[in-house]
């Protein structure tokens, strides 16, 4: 239970974060694939695919890839699928999109399965502009930051660049993660030090 609310909780107040951003700077900082990032970072916090390198790492390769898939089929200043209906061309652009990110990502030992929704994102034209595309990485950046702040805060031990820093096992990890929520827990309902 205690694993939950903490999902719950973190999710909800780095989401709010990023949105807050998103409206002050009036930026599309907050979109969909910022939500299974999130999840990721709080409900399997030292899985490889959770450290921050392969969240800004993922993201990145995934804003090029559906850049190049938009540049591949001619579909730079073309409305997004939603206005222009699913085309040839977008199909191609989407499917291309992806196979780079995942093939890219795999070949950098960057896996991070929700940047295969920012590339379907930038190729199907829901935001493809540079300016738009900037804002996309910086949205991750905030949700990563947050992320690794507050699981740090909770004393979950998430790696500051790469999951390979002494990364557990993925069984062990997470079994660790849960020992260190319920003392956390714990020490905040007592008002004691953790440690």
């Amino acid at each position: 239970m205690g694993e939950a609310l903490y999902t719950f909780a973190c999710c909800l107040i780095a989401l709010a974060l990023s949105g807050l951003a998103a409206c002050v700077a009036g930026q599309p900082l907050l979109f969909p694939s910022l939500g299974p990032t999130a999840y990721l970072f709080f409900e399997q916090p030292l899985a490889p695919a959770a450290s921050p390198r392969n969240a800004l790492i993922g993201h990145a390769v995934a804003i090029g890839a559906g850049g190049l898939s938009l540049a591949v089929f001619g579909l730079w200043n073309d409305p997004s699928v939603l206005v222009e209906n699913v085309t040839a061309a977008r199909i191609g652009a989407g499917a291309l999109s992806v196979a780079l990110t995942g093939t890219i990502l795999l070949l950098l030992g960057s896996s991070h399965p929700p940047s295969g929704a920012t590339t379907m994102i930038v190729s199907l034209g829901f935001l493809q502009t540079p300016p738009e595309m900037a804002a996309l990485m910086v949205g991750v950046a905030i949700l990563t930051a947050v992320g690794w702040l507050f699981n740090r805060a909770a004393g979950v031990p998430v790696p500051i660049w790469s999951a390979g820093e002494s990364q557990p096992t993925r069984k062990t990890g997470r079994r660790d993660v849960r020992v260190l929520r319920r003392r956390t827990l714990f020490a905040a309902r007592e008002g004691c030090p953790m440690f």
